[in-house]
Formats: C-alpha cells, structure tokens, sequence
C-alpha cells in the first residue's frame, strides 16, 4: 500500500509540471495582457485628466494613444516581468512556488494567496453544507428507493429529482428572489452577503439564525441538480447487489430483508460511492458565477471569472494549481477509500 501512494504521489509531479505549462502557456499566448490593462487605465486616466493644457499635451497628436509614452509602458513591461521570454517567466514562476508565493495580483496589487483566503470563505461554506447535505440525503434516499423498487415512492421522488436536475441553478435563484426576496411576492429572505449587518452584535443562537437565513436561498440554487446522480447511483448500484448469488444465499439462510439488505448488500453497493468521497477536496473551491453575481456573493466564481477578463495572469496560474493538486490528492483519497469500504481490493 505504501509502494502504491508513493507511486500516486510521484505520478502527481508531472501531471501538475503539465497542468501548468498548458495553462502558462495558453493565458500567455491568448491576446491581451495585464500591461495592455494597466495602459488602458492610464490612458483613461490621461484623457481626464486636465481641464486645461495639461490634458492636451498629454494627448499630442495621436489623441489618447500618446498619453502613454514607450517609456512608460517599458517600465511597466520590467515591473511585472514581461520583458523577459516566455520560458523564462515560467521558470521564474516554479521556483517561486517552492516557497508557496504565487506572486502578486495584478488587479488587486497583493499578494494572490491573500487575494484567493480573502474569496475562500464564502465558496468554502457553500461547498462544505452543499456536500454534508448531498450525501446525508442521497445515500439513505437511494437506500430506500432501491428496497421499495418500483414502488408509488420510487416513481414519484425519481419524478420529482429528476425535475430538481433538469432546473437550472442560476433560473431558480432568479426565481426564489422574484418570489422570496423581494421581488413582487413575499420578502421573506435578505439577498446580499452571508449575515446582517448587525451581525457582530447578535448572540451566539441569533448569529447562527442569521447565517442560516442569508445561506437558504443561495444553498438551494446551488444543490437543486446535486441530488439526482448519487441518489440513482446509490439505487441501481444497491439493486444490482441484490440479485447476486451471495445474496440468494443470505436469503436462504433465513436472513430478514433488513439484514440482506444493510448488512450483506449496502457495504458492496457504496463502492461506486466511495468515487466521490475524494471530491470534498475541491469544495474548498466551489463557486458558481452565475449564482454568485445573482445573490451578490464575492465568492471563487467571480474571482476565476474576473482574472480571466483582467488577464490577471498570477491569480489564474494560482487557483489551477490548487485546485489541480487538490483533485489529484481527492483521487488518490478515493482509491483509499475503496480499500475501507471493500478489503478485498489491493492496490499493490
């Protein structure tokens, strides 16, 4: 076993060297840069910035294209690095990561480790409540779904699952605001941020009532298609166990339903399930921006969505890089987790 996760970890080496050279290269090559951004401000800024002749000097005969001289853009070009080949940059950015420093934000103009903790919070909540409550009521749903099979149960909630799968998260957040927040029904729930402004004024109990409040409507638009696949996986995964020969023989033995059912079948039957245990890695980073911009959140997605648009190269390459290691350690957890949950597999 040992030899086996030594091996994992080794093969994580290059697939994360890949994983950044790829995206290193792609966001370099892609037109625009952070310069272009910076020039765009200061050329902006020169155009407002004089009433008088000042303004007009600034401009020359180029009009706006003259507010910034070669001067300066070489300057900002050396600032952030730019003026050294591509290659090079790369190295320069690996051997930074040894020390864990993924450089510094263009946009925010700090370092990028405190740009992603200071999103972190909001996307971590989300992740972490969305995936205790995805298991808590898919596995024992899927449980039961299987042993009332073809039931009026087992029709009715696939009917109602399968339409939560079929609504888009962002349509039913526009929903539950048009009929919840505000909109033109009932103001029942606050939209905006993760608790009250009078929050640090509340008492323990009241500031958990808080939280739950501002969380209920953003929490359900982001597990509204969550449930569907594990509860059906946990379903057909339990009822294919049960028409097995060693279960014909638990039955035989005199075993009741019960038993046949939770002792001999479920611990085979979570197999399959263990496949995503090791996902609860990446709800450290879980963030949808559509939903993050409808109920105003300042969470992961705006983050990722707002670096690709600014080119703000340092915060991209920081968050694939964690979140590339952190799925790949997810990967090697779930293959560990196949050994708890079944014995019989050896990795070695």
């Amino acid at each position: 076993m040992f030899q086996y996760i030594l091996r994992r970890i080794l093969i994580m080496i290059p697939t994360l060297l890949g994983v950044t050279v790829i995206t290193f290269g792609i966001i370099n090559l892609a037109p625009g840069s952070p310069i272009e951004q910076k020039i765009q401000q200061l050329r902006f800024g020169g155009a407002g910035g004089g009433e008088g002749g000042g303004g007009s000097a600034a401009m020359g005969a180029n009009g706006k294209d003259s507010a910034v001289s070669e001067e300066v853009i070489e300057a900002l070009r050396t600032q952030y690095g730019f003026d050294k080949p591509l290659y090079m940059r790369y190295f320069i950015w690996l051997k930074n990561l040894a020390t864990l420093d993924f450089g510094e934000s263009f946009t925010y103009e700090e370092p990028v480790i405190d740009v992603i903790t200071s999103k972190l919070p909001v996307s971590l909540q989300f992740g972490i409540i969305s995936l205790i409550l995805t298991y808590l009521i898919s596995v024992p749903l899927g449980i039961f779904k299987a042993i009332h099979n073809s039931s009026k149960f087992d029709y009715v909630s696939s009917f109602i699952i399968f339409a939560m799968y079929s609504i888009p998260g962002f349509m039913l957040a526009i929903l539950l605001i048009v009929f919840f927040a505000g909109g033109q029904f009932f103001d029942w729930f606050p939209v905006g941020d993760l608790y009250s402004d009078n929050y640090e004024m509340l008492g323990l109990g009241a500031k958990i009532l808080d939280r739950v409040h501002h969380f209920i409507l953003p929490l359900i638009s982001y597990m509204i298609g969550h449930f569907t696949i594990l509860t059906m996986l946990q379903k057909n995964s339990l009822l294919d166990e049960i028409k097995k020969d060693y279960i014909r023989t638990a039955r035989a033995k005199g075993l009741s339903e019960k038993k046949v059912y939770l002792k001999h079948a479920l611990r085979n039957a979570l197999i399959p399930i263990v496949t995503g245990i090791g996902g609860f890695l990446t709800v450290f980073f879980a963030g949808s921006l559509l939903i993050e911009n409808i109920f105003n959140l300042d969470g992961m997605g705006q983050l990722g969505y707002k670096s690709i648009l600014e080119r703000d190269y340092n915060v991209i390459m920081g968050l694939t890089f964690i979140q590339s290691i952190l799925m790949l350690v997810g990967n090697l957890i779930s293959d560990l987790a196949y050994i708890v949950v079944d014995p019989r597999i050896d990795f070695s």
